[in-house]
């Protein structure tokens, strides 16, 4: 499993290199606490704040995309993408990733798949 995650991890990685660099720019490693941020040891942890996590990739990704709630468990209340990075959250809490079928937490499952 945790060679699975650090494949996930670089390739989701190597797909982040076509956008310009920005000085506070951070770039996420999913694991299975949440997210790492590469060349840092600050981290975007399962059970933060919704507003604080969104804002932070926000600040580094400029085009994030709300996707529906299909396929969610009832709790989910935002699942949001980054390329293919997914986020879902609570109200309360940023719960779960999911990059093509490699995931941590609570995801919904792509009813396409």
């Amino acid at each position: 499993m945790r060679i699975l995650v650090t494949l996930t991890a670089a390739l989701f990685l190597a797909a982040c290199t076509g956008a310009p660099a920005r000085q506070d720019r951070i770039t996420p490693a999913p694991d299975l606490k949440g997210l790492g941020i590469v060349g840092s040891d600050q981290r975007l942890d399962f059970g933060r704040a919704p507003e604080g996590v969104i804002t932070a990739l926000n600040r580094s990704y400029r085009r994030s995309k709300v996707r529906d709630l299909a396929g969610c468990p009832a709790d989910i209340r935002q699942q949001i993408a980054w390329g293919d990075l997914i986020l879902t959250f609570t109200d309360e809490a940023f719960v779960g990733w999911r990059v093509g079928n490699t995931f941590a937490g609570t995801v919904c499952i792509d009813p396409a798949a």
